[in-house]
């Protein structure tokens, strides 16, 4: 992947794909990335500005879900590579309103795929569709065990079962069409750029401003933790080096049950704000489980370490308190 080509990273406007977008583009000059988001609420196109007089970068407003637009996209640019995370992605939206979720992360991903398999007909191997995903997927794990590579799917929300349908569609797409495909599962990612419904930025904004905490039953449920720019280079690494037709988890051998992670929220803001030690332990507010909820997530990442050479290189606590910082520069400013 040495010549001049042109790659679609879609839902590059939000949490990850902000990030990633900002690495291909700054890291890959022979590169042009065109990303394509189509500005929903989760979205915040200023993540971007440091693009804004690149020559290898285009934006694109659009939708997923309008196959025609994306067939036309298609034959415009004429997309050497797809790397795809456009996906409506919280839990309990998908709860409260599973078609949009369904339309999105099902129908959208078709539509990619469609006009991906049209377009590269005949030069399939000279093209790549790589497809973002969850750990969610796997379902929940008990204390103990891992998702690895070849656990059986699961889903247990509306959210996840979205992303295993499009997980589907890909394989079927490889399957069926020959179409070149990579998939990715990842665990739960942190970092600046996170919309403030996500769990680790919306405490931070609720510490700021004095406002409760509320955590799910007993804040016993477990999580892996990966930096969002850890994850961003496990991306690179599967879209350059991946295998044609396989799946790589990536992980950040963090596990923290959530009433812990809210803990160390608390304790690393009240300190950058001068706050009293514990003085917002008082906000935290136990509420009724989400419905459906996941114990526990853990990935095996052993596959992309050993077959791609990437494992996570941040220190947990330097990248939750660099994250801290950078979400009280925006609720603060």
């Amino acid at each position: 992947m040495d010549k001049k080509q042109t790659i679609l990273i879609t839902g590059g406007a939000g949490f990850i794909g902000s990030h990633l977008v900002l690495h291909m583009a700054t890291h890959y000059s022979h590169y042009h990335i065109v990303n394509l988001d189509a500005l929903t609420y989760a979205a915040n196109l200023s993540l971007l500005d440091a693009l804004s007089n690149a020559d290898n970068y285009t934006f694109i407003q659009g939708d997923i879900r309008d196959r025609s637009f994306i067939k036309e996209l298609f034959d415009t640019y004429a997309f050497d590579h797809v790397i795809h995370l456009a996906a409506e992605s919280h839990v309990d939206n998908s709860i409260a309103n599973p078609a949009v979720f369904a339309e999105t992360n099902v129908l959208g991903t078709l539509n990619l795929l469609e006009a991906a398999k049209n377009r590269w007909e005949g030069t399939l191997a000279e093209h790549l569709f790589y497809h973002v995903s969850t750990d969610e997927v796997f379902g929940s794990l008990g204390d103990h065990g891992f998702f690895s590579e070849t656990t059986p799917y699961d889903p247990r929300s509306p959210y996840s079962a979205s992303k295993a349908s499009s997980d589907h569609l890909v394989r079927a797409y490889y399957h069926t069409y020959q179409l070149p495909v990579l998939i990715s599962n990842c665990s739960n990612n942190y970092g600046p750029h996170q919309h403030e419904e996500k769990l680790i930025p919306l405490f931070i904004k609720n510490i700021i401003e004095g406002k409760t905490l509320p955590v799910y039953g007993a804040g016993t449920n477990i999580r892996d933790w990966l930096y969002v720019k850890d994850h961003v280079q496990a991306m690179d690494a599967i879209f350059h080096r991946g295998t044609v037709g396989e799946t790589y988890l990536v992980g950040g051998n963090n596990e923290l049950r959530n009433i812990d992670l809210v803990r160390l929220l608390i304790q690393y803001t009240d300190e950058l704000l001068g706050n009293p030690k514990g003085a917002s332990e008082a906000l935290i507010t136990y509420v009724t489980d989400r419905k459906g909820h996941d114990f526990r997530y853990a990935i095996d990442a052993t596959k992309l370490k050993h077959q791609l050479q990437w494992e996570p290189k941040a220190n947990f606590e330097e990248a939750l308190k660099d994250t801290i910082v950078w979400y009280l520069g925006k609720y603060k400013s």
